[in-house]
């Protein structure tokens, strides 16, 4: 049951994404392909060490069940995964038509300092750490836990990148902003 619940916070986000990513501003200005491969590389191997847990019967050479699938875990799982996709929906919406895949810079790109942003820079990494972890530690194989942080050097990467994009537009406000908001982990860092 927790299985299908967190398949379905998965279906549910992708389906969001898919349907408000039509809705973007156009992009002024956009990373390397250079820079974009770097943190690309690393969310794919993410998911794929995620999902290399989801479908173990066919990764059984590379898989080792290190967490039991007891209720508990399964319960946390689904609380952590449900709470990032809530999480993720809320930042995608207050953020609006800002967004972007790629590290990008928009036309009449606003300073988004409402809702979620308010406790973290980047609430959708933030939330899609909470959904990796709750589907990995719901799993409980090796590689889908290795996964987690495979995903948050690949958020590292790109956010520091993203950044760069919003100091060099908005100067000291965005720098101000660093001052009082952490960039992942609300309040911690």
């Amino acid at each position: 049951m927790f299985s299908k619940l967190i398949f379905w916070c998965w279906n549910i986000f992708i389906l969001f994404w898919v349907i408000n990513m039509f809705s973007n501003k156009r992009t002024i200005k956009r990373g390397t392909i250079g820079n974009r491969s770097g943190y690309t590389a690393l969310l794919v191997l993410a998911f794929w060490l995620l999902l290399g847990g989801v479908f173990r019967h066919r990764f059984r050479s590379i898989e080792l069940v290190v967490l039991p699938h007891i209720a508990v875990l399964n319960a946390l799982g689904l609380m952590l995964t449900v709470l990032g996709l809530a999480l993720a929906i809320w930042a995608r919406v207050v953020l609006g038509r800002n967004w972007s895949g790629h590290v990008t810079f928009k036309e009449n790109h606003e300073l988004i300092l409402r809702g979620p942003y308010a406790f973290v820079r980047h609430p959708i990494y933030t939330a899609l750490l909470l959904m990796f972890l709750g589907t990995a530690i719901a799993v409980g194989t090796s590689s889908s836990l290795l996964g987690v942080p495979i995903l948050f050097l690949s958020f590292w990467i790109k956010y520091r990148q993203e950044e760069a994009f919003m100091i060099a537009h908005f100067g000291d406000q965005y720098r101000d902003y660093m001052k009082r908001v952490k960039a992942i982990i609300p309040f911690v860092f």
